[in-house]
């Protein structure tokens, strides 16, 4: 039986900052920016991180299957929020997975991602690999000109596939082309990082896995290289043989180049387009080089995730405001008055208890009279019925709703004022008062509608703790 990939997904925060307006502001100081500042780069909103951002990458894989359950999780990422609690747990219960899957976290390289779906193809288990990442950069770098935040999820499993897995191969070596040793990366020359590494370990890769599976260079109809140097990815494929027709746009005048996250993101936009019998030629270089050859099946055009890349990108709206980015990434030390110094500890016995609330954004829906509730609790909310443990758990995240009442306060203090919160009432039954994320003025009224999301809450600034949970967005008409 062949193994291969079997969906994907993506993610893309809405607000796509113009490089413009970052070059103008360093102009001062650095002239030589202007030359980058063409185009826009994804920006997380202040509630969003890598674990949030993952969420929404593979419910957006999830939503293409009938029914999918991993037995196996692989979260990729160099920027995890926690240290010392596992992130592809907090991401496994958001998905309101089945508690026996393997979860693991997989870091501390660009190539994490593709390293974890090697590790994943090359087993028995079906599984999900989702990577992503929201990577902090010193303000008025190139880096912060180039990057952007993103996720993108694979799944794999055996049987009737989107993509065959040909073969993989993997080389470990300690070309230090950048570091990350603190808060920032701590990159080397441009050129010496594309002539001694990418031209010299890339090639040796490729080779190798062409060699072994018998494929020529010739025939690869996609060949996708993550990388911020835009000169490279065509010198690469001119030393190995590629048609440079088939070089995967990296996304830098869109998006940005979103480190671990970036092979994932781009098979995936890749995938959305192959036609049957592509060739696609997956790599990733970061102390060493993955390569991974996949062959596009005849189900290629059967698999629709809710959005995709194209729909990630296509949801996308204008951001001027560096500031604003300044804040949201902890750039800049923001006077937040008296009502944000508040303790925020999270008493972990209650939380615990609350965990499918919280987390999985699970409530009840009665078995007596099919009442839906949220919270779920002891007893049924029916009237009529009251009928005590009769609830079974049912899940709200994938539901939409529609805003009873809602408030804008200025008051309340907020990262991004003002803050936003009412009465949603969901379909199917249920109502719950709820936080509004990414609210444009002037967007929301009663009677508007919405879906959910999980996002942070709360950061707990003198524990370094962060407490999630599911917010509600308003959906953009078309």
């Amino acid at each position: 039986m062949s193994r291969g990939i079997s969906g994907f997904g993506a993610y893309i925060p809405q607000a796509r900052l113009q490089r413009a307006v970052i070059a103008e502001a360093h102009a001062w100081f650095d002239a030589s920016l202007k030359s980058l500042g063409r185009g826009e780069r994804s920006m997380c909103n202040w509630d969003e991180d890598t674990i949030t951002m993952g969420v929404e990458a593979a419910a957006d894989c999830l939503a293409g299957f009938d029914s999918f359950a991993p037995e196996s999780l692989y979260f990729a990422s160099t920027t995890f929020p926690f240290l010392d609690r596992q992130n592809s747990v907090v991401l496994a219960e958001a998905l309101d997975l089945p508690r026996q899957v393997l979860a693991m976290d997989v870091g501390a390289s660009q190539r994490a991602a593709t390293s974890a779906l090697l590790a994943l193809l090359q087993g028995e288990r079906d599984g999900l690999v989702v990577a992503s990442e929201h990577r902090r950069a010193k303000a008025g770098s190139r880096a912060e000109m180039l990057w952007g935040d993103a996720a993108a999820a694979v799944a794999t499993g055996g049987g009737p596939v989107l993509a065959e897995f040909v073969g993989g191969e993997s080389l470990a070596t300690d070309f230090v082309d950048h570091y990350r040793g603190g808060e920032f990366d701590y990159d080397w020359e441009e050129r010496w990082i594309r002539d001694e590494g990418y031209l010299k370990i890339v090639p040796e890769a490729v080779n190798r896995l062409l060699e072994k599976y018998g494929a020529g260079a010739g025939d690869i109809a996609h060949f996708i290289l993550p990388t911020d140097q835009a000169r490279t990815p065509p010198a690469v494929a001119k030393r190995l043989g590629i048609d440079p027709g088939a070089i995967v746009d990296n996304q830098a005048a869109t998006v940005g180049v979103a480190g671990a996250a970036q092979p994932l993101l781009l098979l995936a936009k890749t995938l959305e387009s192959a036609n049957p019998g592509d060739l696609i030629l997956l790599t990733a270089f970061g102390q060493g080089c993955d390569a991974l050859l996949f062959r596009a099946t005849e189900a290629i055009g059967g698999f629709k995730p809710a959005a995709g890349v194209s729909g990630a990108l296509a949801a996308g709206r204008e951001e001027s405001s560096y500031s604003k980015f300044l804040a949201f990434n902890d750039l800049v030390e923001r006077d937040i008055g008296k009502r944000g110094e508040t303790d925020k500890q999270t008493y972990l016995s209650g939380y615990n208890r609350r965990r499918d609330l919280v987390t999985s954004f699970v409530g009840g829906k009665c078995r007596i009279c099919g009442t839906v509730q949220i919270p779920r609790e002891k007893y049924c909310v029916n009237p009529e019925c009251n009928a005590l443990d009769s609830q079974d758990s049912y899940s709200f995240a994938d539901k939409q709703g529609t805003v009873l009442t809602w408030t804008a306060d200025r008051l309340t203090f907020d990262w991004s004022p003002p803050a936003y919160f009412g009465m949603v009432q969901f379909d199917g039954g249920g109502k719950l008062m709820m936080d509004f994320t990414e609210v444009r003025e002037g967007t929301i009224d009663s009677g508007s509608r919405i879906s959910v999301h999980f996002r942070v809450r709360q950061f707990d600034q003198q524990r370094g703790f962060r407490k999630y949970f599911w917010k509600a967005r308003i959906v953009e008409t078309t």
